[in-house]
């Protein structure tokens, strides 16, 4: 997460699946499993369906947060062909097992969460509406960065390297 203001935002709902793990040392796995456009009605933590070995539930809101600094990122992942979302759950000591702690359109910053060790981040598609609106970000928002020209360095003059005698030793009147 960046410390400067984002230009925009594109608010979301995020669902995230639970299944039985086959495992005696955990009983449930967790992965993110959508992103809604904009933010539903529903509380955090409802369950949405429930079959026994699988249930969804509705996570929370987050939003998406843009930055001019990152376009080149944004670019990149739409131009994949099949853009993505990370989304960030990080665990909790409460009644909820996890918290929605972010959703990020820049794959490097989704990189960047899962070096915390105890988060799940996982990616979604990106729905189409937002992979409109980030492309339009990018468009209005990106600078393409002016090429690198590395500098040559002046030739050392020779003469100014030599010895020279000690100061003071020079012609004596």
């Amino acid at each position: 997460m960046s410390a400067a203001t984002p230009l925009a935002t594109i608010p979301v709902g995020v669902v995230v699946e639970r299944s039985k793990a086959a495992s005696q040392w955990i009983d449930y796995l967790w992965r993110p499993l959508s992103v809604l456009i904009g933010i539903p009605d529903t509380p955090p933590w409802s369950k949405l369906t429930d079959d026994g070995e699988r249930a969804t539930f509705y996570a929370g809101a987050a939003d998406i947060a843009l930055y001019r600094t990152e376009t080149a990122n944004y670019r990149d992942n739409l131009q994949s062909g099949k853009p993505l979302l990370w989304v960030v759950l990080s665990p909790t000591e409460s009644d909820r097992p996890y918290e929605l702690a972010m959703v990020t359109a820049d794959p490097s910053e989704g990189e960047a969460m899962t070096e915390a060790g105890s988060n799940i981040v996982d990616t979604v598609p990106m729905p189409d509406a937002i992979r409109d609106a980030i492309a339009a970000f990018v468009v209005e928002h990106h600078v393409e960065p002016e090429a690198f020209h590395k500098r040559k360095r002046d030739r050392a003059s020779p003469d100014a390297l030599a010895r020279r005698g000690p100061p003071g030793r020079g012609s004596r009147t």
